[in-house]
């Protein structure tokens, strides 16, 4: 398997995600060949589609200002964080943990970095949708079978640092079942599922960074996943089925 980052402008709200790829593609030598992977970050597919807030432009409500005492953060930005978030479960200094379309994420994905100044990233609109839109966009460009991550970095619980997140796949299977499958010893494996599309944005943000690295793109070559026309799989569980989600709801 190889990984190229993708050097991009910086994205500006009505960019075309598809054209920049292109050209950036082109620019370095590289044609995309069957069964080759894009992972895009999601602030980029999010200032493209115009997914940005003015903290000026935004009136803390009074839970926003108690919330924002509490946890040491700004009014405005708590706000958008309620805006967004499906719900909020409570919060550290200067972060809030909140819940938004079926994933734990911090803050509801409402990002001040890669944002212009007074101004915070929100998460992309319909990510699912985005994602099958682009692909089909660029297999019709280029005339090769792709497959398109849009990535996130996430935190896990009592875990330092950030891993990759994908948020939505499109021409991959992000999920692999193997259940059933014998271990190294004969066992069958019972509860096992492998987060394939995770793994590769995990993969991809090694070259993509968190600051100023300017490359919210990587192409990855011959990775050994399994492709697919067929509607993509559901990668949240629903809570019961979660273990972190279930040990907690059943604590007194």
């Amino acid at each position: 398997m190889v990984l190229y980052s993708l050097k991009t402008p910086i994205i500006r709200p009505g960019d075309d995600i598809v054209k920049v790829m292109l050209n950036v593609l082109e620019r370095e030598k590289l044609h995309l060949e069957d069964e080759d992977v894009i992972v895009i970050a999601e602030s980029a597919v999010a200032t493209s589609q115009g997914r940005i807030k003015k903290l000026d432009r935004v009136n803390p409500s009074e839970d926003a200002m108690r919330i924002a005492k509490k946890y040491d953060l700004n009014p405005k930005i708590v706000e958008v964080v309620l805006q967004e978030a499906n719900e909020v479960y409570g919060g550290s200094r200067g972060i809030l943990l909140t819940k938004k379309e079926g994933l734990f994420v911090v803050n509801a994905g409402v990002d001040c970095s890669n944002a212009p100044e007074d101004c915070v990233v929100l998460l992309p609109k319909d990510p699912q949708e985005t994602a099958d839109r682009i692909r089909k966009d660029v297999e019709k460009k280029a005339g090769k079978r792709i497959g398109i991550i849009i990535g996130d970095s996430r935190v896990i619980p009592l875990k330092r640092g950030v891993i990759g997140v994908a948020l939505a796949t499109a021409g991959i299977e992000p999920v692999e079942d193997c259940r059933g499958r014998e271990d190294i010893f004969g066992k069958k494996l019972k509860v096992t599922f492998r987060a394939i599309a995770d793994d590769m944005v995990s993969a991809a943000q090694i070259l993509m960074g968190e600051a100023d690295e300017q490359t919210p793109m990587v192409l990855i070559r011959g990775a050994p996943i399994k492709f697919t026309e067929e509607p993509q799989q559901e990668m949240c569980l629903p809570p019961e089925e979660c273990i972190y989600m279930s040990v907690f709801q059943l604590r007194p």
